[in-house]
């Protein structure tokens, strides 16, 4: 910001003087002010928008089986607790929900909405798709349905054929880490699908994937990239899940 400042400040001077610093550094000033309102108002429309798509999704999965179970229903309110919604944000959450499970929601146009939102930021998807995962699995099963209402949310988000296989890893695992139930660890072929590499790449190349995941699943990376405050729980859990996968894959070589 002082950066931008000085700099008006030093062309002011040289164009007119004492005063003309006194300007150029006001405009300075003004014009970082400026910037900065604009860039923390579009962050705060994305992390919006990511929440309303969030339960709007949420409620369309649960849908996808012909019912929404009681299950269900209480995962989606324990989602509310998590991430700490209050009472404005919890009747926008409900509101969302039952929007996506009416059967006019137009699951398509939702997704169009947040790919831009989410662009190239493959662990945004990762966190939005792990919480989807949660609220499906909360009765204990995934039904048909939902997992093949889940792979045309994937689709539709654009995502790589590694995220199609970190998907379809946490789908075998039944949902257990991400619905929060008790789990094992994750199987030897579903680490390597976590960490998005072949169960014949070198320790170098699955080091080389673990450290870019943890990087880019930082909590205050996706934060800064439009993950809503409210869910850096959920990221703190996707990278437990990338270091459990790291720790499966490096026992199983170390033997």
């Amino acid at each position: 910001m002082w950066i931008v400042v000085l700099i008006g400040a030093g062309l002011g001077f040289m164009i007119g003087g004492p005063v003309g610093a006194l300007v150029g550094g006001g405009l300075g000033y003004w014009l970082v002010k400026r910037l900065r309102r604009s860039l923390l108002g579009k962050l705060a429309a994305s992390q919006t928008q990511f929440l309303e798509s969030t339960f709007a999704v949420m409620g369309c999965l649960c849908k996808a089986d012909g019912q929404v179970t009681e299950d269900e229903l209480d995962a989606s309110r324990m989602l509310w607790d998590r991430l700490r919604l209050n009472e404005a944000q919890r009747a926008r959450a409900r509101a969302d929900f039952n929007r996506g499970k009416a059967p006019d929601f137009d699951l398509d146009a939702e997704l169009a909405r947040l790919r831009p939102l989410l662009g190239p930021q493959p662990a945004l998807r990762q966190v939005f798709l792990q919480v989807q995962l949660a609220a499906i699995a909360a009765d204990g099963q995934l039904h048909p349905a939902e997992r093949e209402m889940l792979m045309r949310v994937v689709r539709g988000l654009g995502c790589s054929e590694a995220e199609i296989a970190q998907v379809e890893a946490m789908l075998h695992g039944g949902g257990e880490q991400a619905g929060g139930g008790v789990a094992s660890g994750p199987s030897l072929a579903d680490a390597y699908r976590v960490l998005g590499v072949e169960e014949d790449a070198s320790d170098a190349e699955i080091k080389k994937a673990y450290r870019r995941l943890m990087s880019q699943n930082h909590p205050d990376k996706l934060a800064a990239k439009g993950l809503p405050e409210s869910m850096r729980e959920v990221a703190r859990e996707r990278t437990s899940e990338i270091g459990n996968a790291y720790e499966r894959i490096r026992k199983a070589r170390d033997t």
